[in-house]
């Protein structure tokens, strides 16, 4: 199997670790975003979106992060994608709670445009944007803490990590570039600590956390 991604993306990141986890080896092959690299013909016969993750499985090409996962999930037969309807429908619920209601507002409305500028609105439109997204990922971030995560276990799946999690830990810890530390979110604390304290962290994110120390590095300049 190859994994078309990009080193310290905020996507591919969680398929690394599944992987990892899982046993599944991946064959990964950088992609130069910054360098255009997703826009050339070649890539773009592989993936008309031009984005990075892409799986490439003896031909079947796959897109979209959370579909990988699925997928790497169920030729694994990994524990992390329950079996039974209910379990795995949770599983699902919390997915799209990350890609539809935490990502777009924490990452694109308050984290990226101050990391990748040429990702923000013009100046006065995007200081609205932001004060708005930051006031709603607040409460999201809230939600996650008191209702999602519990004291069952360190994860959003109890004792063990689920694929929300893998998803969710990497959305959320980019907010560590702008030095967010979720100091007041206790279990949100524990659960990244307990996320980063698996072998797959180390093996997926060198390079986020690369990305991360120079961000903060350039803001402290």
């Amino acid at each position: 199997m190859k994994l078309y991604y990009f080193d310290g993306s905020t996507t591919c990141r969680p398929i690394v670790m599944l992987a990892h986890e899982a046993g599944i080896p991946l064959e990964l092959v950088p992609v130069n975003l910054f360098g255009g690299e997703q826009m050339q013909p070649a890539y773009l016969a592989k993936n008309p979106n031009g984005k990075v993750p892409l799986l490439d499985h003896d031909g079947f090409l796959l897109n979209e992060g959370s579909a990988i996962l699925k997928y790497l999930a169920e030729v694994s037969a990994s524990p992390a994608y329950p079996s039974d309807p209910q379990g795995r429908a949770r599983v699902n619920a919390q997915m799209d709670w990350f890609n539809t209601s935490f990502y777009r507002c924490f990452g694109y409305g308050v984290v990226y445009p101050v990391v990748m500028p040429h990702t923000a609105h013009a100046p006065e439109v995007q200081e609205a944007v932001s004060a708005a997204c930051r006031k709603e990922a607040q409460s999201l971030l809230r939600i996650l803490n008191d209702h999602m995560l519990t004291d069952a276990g360190p994860y959003l799946g109890g004792a063990q990590p689920n694929l929300a999690d893998f998803l969710g830990v990497a959305y959320t810890t980019i907010g560590e570039m702008i030095g967010e530390d979720f100091g007041d979110l206790r279990r949100v604390v524990r659960w990244i600590a307990a996320m980063k304290a698996r072998p797959s962290w180390a093996a997926a994110n060198g390079g986020f956390e690369a990305w991360r120390d120079a961000a903060l590095a350039q803001r402290a300049a």
